[in-house]
Formats: structure tokens, C-alpha cells, sequence
């Protein structure tokens, strides 16, 4: 198994705004659901801290602490590239995908390249792959990943 699946959007916006859009306001794209959020019935707010280093959190009680950790920001080139640790709820200790973001010019606005890869890390019977062979659990991440850039197209 190749362990990453590959989607893209064009925007009718520049890449600086693209960038912007996609870690700014994640959010108000980012879907809601048991299908799109970590810890669905808390109704947490998506949050990126800038900056390599940083994280990707979902925010449920930011005075008690109750926040979840998705993954740490390794690349933060505005306009240009985002990459981000993945972690679900239900990965052990030391399980972690990635996703990388590059943000190209084209005519009219930005192309984004949104590549998930890693998981050949994760077992086959993962809870995360829920029962599913290689070819159709990439199958699906691919058609997660493209209803979330959707999300962030309409909202733009």
C-alpha cells in the first residue's frame, strides 16, 4: 500500500488568501458532524496556532482544558505550504499520519495539493480504517479530504 491519498480544489482566490482562509478561518469550513469532528457532541471550535511548532487543536473548554490535540504545525510557509501531524482519537501512543498542503498560482486564483500519507503506520485491523482493505479505506479518506476543500470552497 502506498499509505496517502492525493485530492486538489482550485479557488478563485490568490494563494496568500487561500492559505489564509484554510488556517484562519478553519473553523467556520471545516464541517461539523460526527463524520468531520473529533469529539462531535462537545462542539468544539477548529483552531490552527501559526506557526511551525504550533498545533492543530479542537477547542471544546479553553479555560478547563479541554482540548484536543490533532497534530503539531512542521511546515507554515503562508501562501505556499502547510504540513500538519494527524492524529485521530483512537491512535495509540506513537500513531500519527501527515498532511501536507501546497498552495499554487493558477489563472483566476490557487490551485491547493492536499496529500495524506502515513498510513502504512496504521495496522489493518485500525480501528480508523473501520474494516476496510487498503484500496477502498484511501478510497474513502480521498473522498473526506475532498468534501472538506469543498466546504472551503463554497465558504469562499
Amino acid at each position: 500500500m502506498s499509505g496517502k491519498v492525493a485530492v486538489a480544489v482550485r479557488l478563485a482566490v490568490d494563494p496568500a488568501e487561500a492559505f489564509r482562509a484554510f488556517t484562519e478561518d478553519v473553523d467556520l469550513w471545516w464541517q461539523r458532524g460526527i463524520k468531520f469532528r473529533f469529539h462531535p457532541r462537545k462542539n468544539g471550535v477548529m483552531r490552527f496556532e501559526p506557526g511551525e511548532g504550533g498545533r492543530l487543536v479542537e477547542v471544546y473548554d479553553e479555560a478547563a482544558g479541554d482540548i484536543y490535540e490533532v497534530g503539531r504545525i512542521l511546515v507554515w510557509q503562508p501562501g505556499e505550504r502547510l504540513v500538519f501531524e494527524w492524529r485521530a482519537p483512537n491512535y495509540r501512543e506513537g500513531q500519527v499520519t501527515e498532511v501536507e498542503l501546497r498552495f499554487q498560482p493558477v489563472e483566476g486564483g490557487t490551485r491547493i495539493l492536499l496529500e495524506h500519507r502515513g498510513w502504512e503506520t496504521l495496522p489493518g485491523d485500525h480501528p480508523a480504517r473501520h474494516g476496510l482493505a487498503d484500496v477502498p479505506f484511501l478510497g474513502t479518506m480521498g473522498g473526506w479530504w475532498q468534501e472538506q476543500l469543498a466546504a472551503l470552497k463554497e465558504r469562499l
